[in-house]
């Protein structure tokens, strides 16, 4: 019997979704993080992890296996320098993939994939910059030239 393996097509053809795939792979091995749509995540995550786990062994073989999908020799560059070198001990699961709420336009289910042993930008920093921003008070900006333009005149005379 015929057992179909499951893939999102991502409402693309074969190509199309190749070169999503691939583009969002460099991405996510060049930044670390990116944010995307849950299915396109879930798919780049499959991706990533094979990657990864060739790119574990070091060869020059792996190399060229891996530039077949990911063209960027900055991308490759991270990935053998950096990246293996963090994730060597690691026997899998090199990608962590974290649901946000949907997106404003077509309320499409949202997403962030990351690299699992990058902490530079936690999730909890960006929810201090909103906080800080709807504190502010209306007409802030108004008070805070009014009291520069008396200074700037005292400081003439």
């Amino acid at each position: 019997m015929r057992k179909v393996k499951p893939v999102r097509k991502l409402g693309r053809t074969a190509a199309h979704r190749k070169a999503t795939l691939s583009n969002l792979s460099t991405q996510l091995l060049v930044y670390k993080r990116i944010e995307t749509t849950e299915a396109k995540a879930k798919e780049t995550r499959r991706v990533v992890e094979k990657i990864i786990t060739k790119a574990r062994k070091g060869t020059v073989h792996a190399q060229r296996e891996i530039f077949k999908s990911i063209r960027d020799k900055q991308a490759i560059r991270m990935l053998f320098e950096e990246i293996v070198g963090k994730v060597g001990d690691r026997k899998g699961g090199y990608t962590r993939v974290i649901k946000l709420a949907p997106r404003f336009g077509d309320a499409a289910k949202m997403a962030v994939i990351e690299l699992v042993d990058y902490q530079e930008a936690p999730a909890t920093s960006q929810k201090s910059g909103k906080q800080d921003r709807s504190k502010r008070v209306r007409g802030s900006k108004k008070q805070s030239d009014a009291p520069a333009a008396p200074a700037s005149t005292a400081a003439a005379e």
